[in-house]
């Protein structure tokens, strides 16, 4: 039977040990991976992101299958299609051949969260956007609280207007994808998350997940300190064994020719950040078209991870992605719990 709404402070008992091991859609993160932390006592997220919904499905039945602990589910809020045509065709130009088709989709949103209001689980997190009042409603009295990805204070106002349990601030530090709500240049979208944690309190006093380069134990004191329920990581995971990051990845991040990250469009038409290599180089132009050029590059990064070529691959990665320790996923809970 579904079970009531957890409240925003009933949401902490969720959080035993204070750390999220964050969703990193397209293969870090695994069942094993989210099976590990919750036995070290961290809450994981499983990534429904380019999965589909009986795929997503099949994992939490497979954690479920293997842990009585908590965990969550991250799906990605679909943005609109990309209108500049012409734009984006000079982009994918320029890209060369053996693209994919550069098409929108919306990821299997509404399968995805049928799914989910069927058998929710502990905590639903969105990213990308902010999904209606009355679906967050619904997930809550489905059983599941709600978290919204926000990185600013005015979105992390039309969340906790729309009703969430908690929010996810993520810095500008934080790896991979940024969870911008708009897939644009505007200033103001690079608040550091020490900054941005004070200026989300002053318009929300909901249960803050900090993320962003959270990479040691002084890391988690440190948005604890500011105001934060619990710190998120990614990065910190990345070499683990129970990741399914990439090899080339993993061993990119300890490469001494990677010396910083970026943040590029490059890869997928939204911002992301990861190590520079010569594919972000060469293509600073990219458009805000997303998920078209994600689409259309699948290919080609999949052939660059085939041959070896990490110069062609996504290697997200936040900042401080250097201490990254190849170390099971419980040790690496331990070692942030300090």
């Amino acid at each position: 039977m579904p079970q009531p709404s957890p409240a925003p402070d009933r949401f902490l008992d969720l959080l035993r040990r204070r750390i999220v091991v964050a969703p990193m859609a397209g293969g870090p993160t695994t069942t094993d991976l989210v099976i590990a932390a919750a036995g070290a006592g961290a809450l994981g997220f499983l990534a429904a992101g380019y999965k589909t919904p009986a795929a997503m499905t099949a994992e939490i039945t497979e954690v479920r299958a293997a842990t009585a602990e908590p965990f969550g589910v991250n799906v990605f809020v679909p943005g609109a299609p990309y209108p500049d045509a012409g734009r984006l065709a000079r982009y994918l130009d320029s890209l060369g051949p053996a693209l994919g088709d550069a098409s929108w989709d919306d990821d299997g949103f509404d399968a995805k969260v049928a799914a989910l209001l069927a058998d929710p689980p502990a905590v639903t997190s969105f990213t990308f956007g902010c999904p209606p009042a009355g679906l967050i409603r619904a997930l809550q009295d489905a059983g599941s609280a709600v978290v919204v990805t926000v990185t600013t204070p005015a979105e992390a106002k039309m969340a906790a207007t729309a009703g969430v349990d908690a929010l996810c601030v993520q810095g500008y530090e934080a790896g991979a994808h940024r969870g911008t709500f708009v897939n644009d240049d505007e200033p103001g979208r690079d608040h550091g998350v020490l900054s941005l944690i004070g200026e989300v309190a002053a318009v929300t006093g909901l249960p803050q997940i900090a993320a962003g380069g959270i990479m040691g134990p002084r890391q988690v004191q440190a948005v604890l300190a500011a105001g934060a329920v619990a710190a998120q990581c990614g990065t910190a995971f990345l070499r683990s064994p129970e990741s399914g990051t990439h090899p080339l990845h993993k061993a990119a991040l300890a490469d001494p020719r990677y010396t910083a990250t970026t943040v590029t469009r490059a890869f997928s038409g939204r911002p992301a950040r990861g190590l520079v290599n010569g594919f972000i180089a060469d293509h600073v132009d990219a458009p805000p078209a997303y998920p078209e050029i994600n689409n259309a590059t699948r290919p080609l990064r999949a052939a660059a991870a085939a041959t070896g070529d990490t110069e062609r691959m996504s290697l997200w990665a936040g900042q401080g992605y250097r201490q990254a320790a190849e170390l099971p996923a419980g040790e690496v809970v331990d070692w942030l719990c300090g």
